[in-house]
């Protein structure tokens, strides 16, 4: 292995060699890309895999409710001015995919990897981290994951003493907990703008006072930290005041927090931000989402939005009324089963668009409109769908499974 002085044992290549054969067979048998039943097999055959194919690399970690898989892109896309990089680009985020990764990554400088929320300590601690990028964290997958304050404090607890630099959302008061257990922290004043999940203290219970763009608790104290890096409009603020211009081909607010966060990362490893920041403007789409396909005769942008955080930064970055919405919801597996969440979701910003509606759930979506007094229409499929709208521009907006479905049927 290139720069590595240890090289790895013939079990960890024994591991190595069928984990790929076995992701191959999967991409063969059409079963999709092969990376996580692949990572499966080779962490069964060698369990410190990870911890081995993590060590000569410089590792940065990136998780969140939203954004991880846009954010661990533009991390590497600036990384790449300072050496090779190896990525879990396609969003496989849990030990077996991140696994399959690193396992093509024997030439690389640098793994920038985007790790599950409930994954996030595990790998930190075979991977050893110099950098780990904390964004946000909401209600997401109700049936499956834990209330966020106990997921903040399982990263507060796994985190305590890293030796890695945290670069952490200082806007978040859920993230700033989990981060302050850290030694060093570097706080990024990236924004938020879901914060129903973060109106009591999580560190004492009490109530947060939320004055503009601050945040403290009136009882115990625990408020918002000064940050070093900033999201100001379209720039970037670095720690010496210094204003550098965010351009994106991926569009949204949100996109520019992930800019900003990414580009305090990238500092980490001594890449300055212009440099950083010019290198982001390469990514377009980002496993298909921002994508804009042809289809029927229209142009359909694919956006990707799985909670009600999502949906809310989504509405935000839409054409304007009339521009027609398909919105698409499914409750599988990878959804998680509980469509609660949709009642969280304020569908007033939709008003004065023609609404079409369709994935398995689209009846419990079309409830919701209905209360939220929406103009829409149930249809069959997104061929249904698209034929009701007029030729030229439409906002698809999808969760999880449902945005695959829409991805396999416009061949994207």
């Amino acid at each position: 292995m290139a720069g590595n002085s240890d090289p790895l044992t013939p079990r960890a290549k024994l591991a190595v060699t069928a984990g790929k054969a076995v992701a191959a067979a999967s991409r063969a048998a059409g079963r999709g890309s092969g990376s996580v039943i692949g990572g499966r097999v080779a962490l069964k055959l060698d369990p410190d895999l990870l911890a081995r194919l993590a060590q000569h690399l410089d590792v940065t970690l990136v998780s969140a409710t939203n954004g991880k898989t846009t954010t661990t892109r533009l991390i590497a896309e600036a990384l790449k001015a300072a050496g090779p990089v190896v990525s879990n680009a396609l969003g496989a985020n849990m030990p077996a995919g991140i696994t399959s990764a690193l396992a093509g990554g024997a030439e690389a400088k640098f793994g920038v990897i985007e790790v599950d929320e409930k994954y996030l300590v595990g790998v930190a601690q075979a991977t050893d981290p110099k950098c780990i990028a904390l964004l946000n964290l909401s209600r997401d997958q109700l049936d499956r994951a834990a209330e966020t304050r106990m997921l903040a404090e399982n990263w507060r607890e796994g985190l305590s003493g890293s030796k890695a630099v945290i670069v952490a959302n200082a806007d978040d008061p859920l993230v700033v907990w989990a981060a302050s257990s850290s030694p060093n922290v570097l706080w990024v004043a990236a924004g938020q703008m879901w914060k129903d999940d973060a109106w009591s203290c999580p560190s004492c219970g009490g109530v947060m006072q939320r004055p503009g763009d601050d945040w403290f608790c009136g009882e115990c104290g625990f408020r918002r930290p000064t940050p070093s890096w900033a999201l100001s409009g379209d720039h970037v603020l670095d720690p010496h005041g210094s204003a550098w211009p965010i351009h994106l081909q991926l569009p949204g607010r949100a996109n520019k927090a992930n800019a900003a966060s990414s580009a305090a990362v990238a500092a980490v490893f001594g890449v300055p931000p212009q440099v950083a920041l010019e290198r982001m403007y390469q990514v377009q789409a980002v496993a298909g989402r921002y994508d804009v396909v042809q289809f029927e005769g229209r142009d359909l942008r694919l956006l990707l939005a799985k909670n009600p955080a999502g949906w809310l930064e989504t509405f935000s970055l839409i054409d304007p009324p009339p521009t027609p919405v398909i919105l698409s919801v499914n409750a599988r597996g990878a959804d998680g089963t509980d469509t609660s969440w949709l009642w969280d979701v304020d569908y007033t910003r939709l008003t004065g668009h023609p609404i079409c509606v369709i994935g398995d759930r689209k009846l419990d979506l079309a409830v919701r409109l209905e209360v939220a007094n929406q103009q829409f229409q149930v249809c069959d499929n997104l061929d249904q769908a698209v034929q009701l709208c007029p030729p030229g521009r439409i906002e698809v907006i999808a969760n999880y499974t449902a945005f695959q479905d829409l991805r396999r049927r416009v061949g994207n």
